[in-house]
């Protein structure tokens, strides 16, 4: 938006108080008891005075209007990445490369595979390439291979289907939860991609699942307030080389048996005459930290163990404080999107929960109401059933997050967008369609992305579940 001149600063002051004459006259009119007929008279010997004193008013409304309204954001495209299917982590591969590492005890490895065999997972996620070299050795030159492996093949599918240039992207937005190298990820796309000097650039870490969707939500913010037309490129990636556990703490050893390789790329734009291409508009985020609470804040916790050695703890407190914070959320979110007959009903329960002392409780919206579609967050097992419990979804709610997780386990803060591909091969999202994006981050954090779906499910190339859709859905467990 071009400045304005003092010329122009003159006349709109001129104009706000001769608006504020007239209002003031108005109401001087009503309230003293003064007939109109001499407000008329009053008028008309200054009708030119008046008509433009009129015009300014309606152009300064227009203007304000214009000005405060918040620009909308549109995701125009997204990439999931798929690796090789050389690199597929069945049991038998897992089994085969705890033998040869020599890392774990006999109880760690049947530990391991009881987890496994109990987790959901199936036989086609992805493991890292460390998985299958001769060393076994997790080490920092197979954490930035893997990084740069699932960024580029997702930045590269992503511009292919948009046809947009690198050149044009003006903000880039990486997110990995546990891997933050020197220069950062965000530096190394900027120099992959030989993207323009004045990009904006931002590098997220230690966020968990959630980054996805606050990387998102971080987007959204930066494009509605510009008043410039931007393009945002949001990358959501994660490191399993050095996330890899090597010691036999159990809690630690969790993470070994259910995250895999994956990563998204995702295009944004606040460009109001690309919504005809555009796929969704992003129309309610909401974000709650719940770090005060002390079991919140430990339930998810990387640190050593007795030996020396990092890894991720998750402990038994981790699917009560995910049900408990949920619920918190819920409550936040439900004012927002509820359609105003469930949200009456919620309310009523709410207030008859409070006249009773607590005796009844409030009831767990429908959000089946207010969306047709949900990406519940894929954590785990455990993670999914107890989401399904709070919010009281069918399976055919929960269906993509089970499938998610057995196609591709659990890929931390990209998961969301390998279900958002399930519906789309499944050919079951539609114009006008609302979806729920959920997710849970360590800290504690609960995240939701509301989307509207702005086409119907296009038969894209690159999408993850292409090969293998007609075989879903499964019975994971």
């Amino acid at each position: 938006m071009r400045p304005f001149t003092p010329l122009t600063c003159i006349q709109l002051l001129q104009l706000s108080f001769a608006s504020l004459f007239f209002f003031t006259l108005l109401l001087h009119t009503l309230l003293s008891g003064t007939p109109f007929t001499y407000l008329f008279r009053l008028l008309s010997a200054a009708p030119t005075s008046v008509s433009l004193s009129c015009a300014w008013c309606v152009l300064l409304s227009l203007f304000y209007f214009y000005s405060t309204r918040p620009r909308p954001v549109l995701l125009l495209n997204y990439a999931c990445f798929k690796p090789e299917s050389h690199r597929r982590c069945t049991l038998e591969v897992s089994e085969y490369f705890l033998r040869r590492s020599h890392s774990f005890s006999a109880e760690s490895e049947a530990f391991m595979r009881g987890i496994y065999l109990k987790s959901g997972l199936g036989d086609e996620t992805y493991a890292p390439k460390f998985f299958f070299e001769e060393s076994c050795e997790p080490n920092f030159e197979y954490a930035v291979d893997e990084a740069r492996e699932g960024m580029f093949s997702a930045i590269d599918a992503l511009l292919s289907k948009t046809r947009i240039d690198a050149s044009r992207i003006d903000v880039v937005i990486i997110t990995s939860g546990s891997f933050s190298p020197s220069p950062s990820l965000s530096s190394l796309v900027v120099n992959h991609y030989k993207l323009k000097p004045d990009v904006k650039t931002f590098n997220l870490s230690g966020m968990g699942c959630s980054s996805g969707l606050i990387s998102i939500d971080l987007a959204a913010k930066i494009l509605r307030a510009s008043r410039k037309s931007l393009y945002a490129l949001v990358v959501v990636t994660e490191s399993i080389s050095l996330n890899w556990y090597c010691g036999n703490n159990r809690s630690m050893l969790v993470t070994n048996c259910i995250f895999r390789v994956g990563c998204a790329a995702a295009l944004m734009t606040n460009d109001q005459s690309l919504r005809r291409i555009a796929k969704m508009e992003l129309t309610h985020s909401l974000r709650t930290h719940h770090g005060a609470n002390d079991s919140a804040y430990k339930a998810a916790f990387q640190q050593e163990d007795d030996n020396g050695t990092t890894g991720v703890a998750l402990t038994k407190d981790l699917i009560r404080v995910a049900g408990v914070n949920l619920h918190h959320h819920i409550k936040q979110l439900a004012p927002r999107v509820l359609p105003l007959c469930q949200l009456a009903h919620y309310l009523y329960s709410v207030i008859t929960s409070t006249i009773s002392g607590g005796e009844s409780k409030p009831i767990v919206p429908d959000f089946t109401t207010a969306f047709e579609h949900l990406c519940i967050h894929t954590g785990g097992k455990a993670v999914i059933e107890q989401v399904g419990r709070v919010l009281k979804l069918s399976d055919s709610v929960t269906e993509p997050a089970r499938m998610s997780l057995h196609r591709f386990g659990n890929t931390s803060s990209s998961l969301v967008f390998y279900e958002l591909a399930y519906f789309e091969a499944k050919g079951r999202v539609k114009k006008g369609d609302r979806m729920w994006m959920l997710a849970f981050g360590t800290g504690f954090k609960v995240c939701s992305l509301a989307w509207k779906c702005l086409r119907d499910s296009p038969k894209d190339y690159d999408n993850p579940w292409r090969d293998c859709i007609h075989r879903y859905p499964v019975k994971a467990w």
